[in-house]
């Protein structure tokens, strides 16, 4: 059977026949001309060399290209923003200035003017611009160049090199680059390259992308951009650290011109808008530090406590604290901060009084130049009242100029003997010139926490972080002093005492060896007294007999369940704060005896959120059973849970607060009297004295500090608790007035209150309260059935006798080792480490 000619061939068939009568007619050409042309066969030899050249460099370039596809799911390296208790940005960490947007955030007007001075053709070309390119080979084989070849770049390839390749300057590497930009361009929509264009693009001033550009020269969002600055941030990519620097004005501004004569040119804006942007200055504003609040010491104990949960970079994880854009809420009160942070500074300044010239802060080699440099690379700065931190670069005699950070120098007067050239210290003001200040030499610390809560509103953990980044609030270890016998006296509660149990504080014996045998040391008000007296007034003696009759191993359990110390010793001096602790453990056992017993653990974070929103980590992780229900079904309105844990008696823990109101209203913290608050608190003064103490509050805000030196030595004798530690606190509540309840703290159940006699503690029935603290009758927290018998006149009489024979039978022994109360030195605590 034949086919007609008239019917056509089906497609296959059609190709074939067609590819086969074609190649044949080709073949037959090239076997004619190779064997008749010699110069026919040199050109088809080199230009298979050619394509085999290519083909192997292009299969050399591209085999350890890093793979395009992981832009898809690339996460631009963002800071971490930190925020305060009402939810304002208080601070933020990072290296550079980074801060991401989606496409449609970005004004056209922007994005016009980085397309005219880019890459005009983005929108149509497939990654590389072959135009371009050969006028920058053009200007690369130029000998007359100087420095890099310009243009050729497109906006996909510098994505390339920003993004996956590096600012390596070859040949290889812009190859490199090209295949890069076509594979970019196959997994990724135009708009989507742009987005990661102007969110990574390097624009000096350690800022990278658009928003964080114009923050940093404009002090702008992108969104209020005028043209002429839209103009100047597209000019920053071929120069990122010149055109914003000083004394480059001229280059900037014709540059900037360039890009606005392109966006007219492209049909972006008019001639009129062109000319009206032309005649803009450039309108740069003075690089800044990026605002943050005065909380250094607090936000650097946020700082490590991210960097301990999530890590640091981004080769620590995906939410690390520089690279992950993490959204922090802290509990910082800002206004408490600024009051803690001032009422401490004056306080260390009070103590200092008029002890003189400290000391430099630091000292700079002059000999090696450049001293601003210098004094502005070692980051040491103070933040209060009208300081500033210099260097001393030239004295003679009684005349000497001071230099700053940015060059500037001016005489400097109130010279102390010490000063030299080369000292780094704080000045103020004065006429012409500045005056030297003294950084006072004693240090300290102030926290102050929510009792209920556990959250830590302000910490300030010296004078000035930026002076010294140790922060005492946390890391600082030391003697606790009195502060600690609240403490002591919770044990005697749970141990069978009461506010009315009698203790002696006539003298305490111990027993020193067999050669030394029994020593005794006399109290400071001889005779047996209330347990409340005790701890009002601070008696040594009393407290070591009550931690003695308690059980030193009871007393250790309870300092050890409260945190306040990790591995505490069961001996005489520890009951009276011999061993270490910090000011925040210190607050928060004290929060603990505000809030019935419960102990939070201190908080500074609340939640952390990952850079989409979403919690990833919250410090209150209490359950809330019903509060994620569909649909609410009528029942009770779901609630959390109690929060902390308790770890003492409730009721012990508000017998302990109560009495400790009379060390406020009467005893060795009086300096709190006059703020009306029901305030308690206890003050404490180590040994020496070399750190003195006061810890206290409300039942809704617990506030502690302390003031020493660093290396501790003894502060002088009228160094006391109640005189240095006390006023720094009254002098922050005075400043926060209106944060403090007046609301009287509420018993839990099981207290019952008793009007007792102060002085005996005894019951009584036939008289009240007059508000006077000084007064005969008090109220007083008792467990039920431990209510002291009612007072007797006989009791009265009984009790005149063994204070007027305690006090013969001193004068007949003579002076002996004194125990007293706090400021007083005892032999025994002394001779373990102890304190008063």
């Amino acid at each position: 059977m034949t086919r007609d000619q008239d019917t056509p061939l089906p497609p296959l068939d059609y190709w074939r026949y067609r590819l086969s009568r074609d190649l044949s007619g080709a073949t037959q050409w090239f076997a004619e001309k190779w064997r008749s042309s010699t110069l026919f066969r040199l050109a088809a030899a080199l230009a298979v060399l050619a394509v085999a050249v290519w083909m192997a460099a292009w299969l050399w370039l591209a085999s350890d290209l890093p793979e395009t596809d992981r832009l898809v799911e690339y996460e631009t390296p963002l800071p971490t923003v930190v925020r305060g208790a009402d939810g304002e940005i208080v601070h933020s960490y990072a290296r550079e200035r980074r801060v991401q947007l989606q496409y449609g955030d970005f004004p056209d007007l922007l994005v016009e003017a980085y397309l005219s001075a880019e890459d005009k053709t983005f929108f149509s070309h497939g990654g590389v611009d072959f135009t371009g390119t050969a006028n920058a080979v053009i200007d690369y084989l130029n000998p007359a160049r100087e420095g890099r070849a310009v243009g050729g770049s497109t906006i996909t390839q510098q994505l390339a090199k920003i993004l996956l390749l590096g600012d390596e300057y070859s040949v290889t590497r812009k190859l490199k680059e090209m295949i890069l930009a076509s594979r970019i361009e196959n997994v990724l929509s135009k708009e989507e390259i742009l987005e990661l264009y102007l969110n990574e693009i390097p624009l000096g001033r350690r800022s990278f992308g658009v928003q964080a550009a114009s923050r940093a020269y404009f002090d702008k969002d992108v969104g209020d951009l005028d043209l002429h600055e839209a103009a100047f941030l597209a000019i920053l990519p071929k120069a990122p650290e010149r055109y914003g620097r000083k004394g480059q004005e001229e280059a900037a501004i014709a540059r900037r011109d360039f890009v606005l004569e392109q966006m007219e040119e492209n049909g972006f804006i008019t001639e009129e808008q062109r000319r009206a942007a032309a005649a803009e200055p450039l309108g740069l504003v003075r690089q800044r530090n990026q605002q943050s609040a005065d909380a250094g010491y607090f936000l650097e104990e946020v700082r490590r406590q991210l960097i301990e949960q999530f890590g640091e970079t981004a080769e620590d994880g995906e939410n690390s604290v520089y690279a992950g854009g993490l959204w922090v809420r802290t509990s910082l009160d800002t206004q408490m901060q600024d009051a803690a942070r001032e009422a401490l500074r004056r306080g260390l300044v009070r103590y200092h009084g008029g002890r003189g010239w400290s000391g430099p802060i630091a000292t700079i080699d002059l000999s090696e130049g450049n001293w601003a440099s210098q004094l502005a690379s070692s980051f040491i700065s103070v933040n209060y009242e009208d300081w500033r931190v210099g260097v001393v670069t030239g004295r003679e005699g009684g005349s000497a100029t001071v230099g700053f950070s940015d060059g500037e120098e001016a005489p400097l007067s109130n010279l102390p003997n010490a000063l030299k050239a080369g000292d780094v210290i704080a000045v103020s003001p004065q006429g012409n010139g500045f005056r030297v200040e003294t950084v006072p030499e004693a240090q300290g610390a102030l926290v102050l926490q929510d009792a209920q809560t556990g959250r830590v509103l302000a910490m300030q953990g010296g004078f000035d972080h930026r002076l010294s980044d140790f922060n005492r609030a946390t890391q600082a270890m030391r003697q606790p002093g009195s502060t600690i016998k609240p403490f002591v006296y919770a044990t005697g509660l749970d141990n069978g005492m009461t506010p009315s149990t009698q203790i002696d504080n006539t003298q305490y014996c111990y027993y020193q060896g067999r050669q030394l045998g029994q020593k005794c040391i006399r109290g400071g008000r001889a005779g047996q007294f209330p347990m409340r007296y005790g701890l009002e007034q601070s008696q040594n003696i009393m407290t070591v007999q009550i931690g003695m009759q308690a059980g030193m191993d009871n007393v250790v359990e309870t300092i050890e369940t409260l945190g306040i110390s990790d591995d505490p010793d069961p001996y005489a001096a520890t009951s009276l704060g011999s061993e270490e602790t910090t000011v925040a453990r210190m607050v928060s056992a004290y929060s603990a005896l505000a809030n019935h017993g419960r102990l939070n653990d201190p908080t500074v974070i609340d939640f952390v959120q990952d850079r989409r929103g979403k919690v990833i980590w919250r410090a209150d992780q209490r359950p809330c059973n019903g509060c994620n229900m569909a649909e609410y079904d009528g029942s009770p309105m779901p609630r959390f849970g109690i929060k902390g844990v308790q770890a003492m008696d409730a009721r012990t823990a508000f017998q302990v607060m109560h009495m400790l109101e009379g060390a406020v209203s009467r005893g060795t913290a009086t300096v709190l009297n006059p703020l009306e608050l029901p305030l308690f608190g206890k003050t404490g003064t180590t040994t020496g004295p070399k750190d003195v103490w006061f810890v206290g509050g409300t039942q809704r805000l617990v506030a502690g500090a302390y003031v020493g030196f660093d290396n501790p030595r003894n502060m002088g004798g009228y160094a006391y608790g109640g005189t240095i530690a006390a006023p720094i606190i009254k002098d922050f509540i005075e400043q926060t007035r209106e944060r403090w309840s007046d609301t009287p703290p509420i018993a839990p159940e099981g207290i019952r209150m008793v009007r007792v006699d102060r002085r005996s503690g005894k019951r009584v029935l036939d008289g009240w309260p007059d508000g006077d603290p000084r007064g005969a009758i008090i109220w007083e927290a008792f467990k039920p059935d431990t209510e002291p018998d009612r007072a007797t006149r006989q009791d009265a009489i009984a009790a005149k006798r063994d204070e007027i024979l305690t006090l013969i039978r001193a004068g007949r022994e003579g002076p002996r080792a004194n125990a007293g109360g706090e400021g007083e030195v005892i032999n025994f605590a002394e001779e373990q480490g102890g304190i008063y």
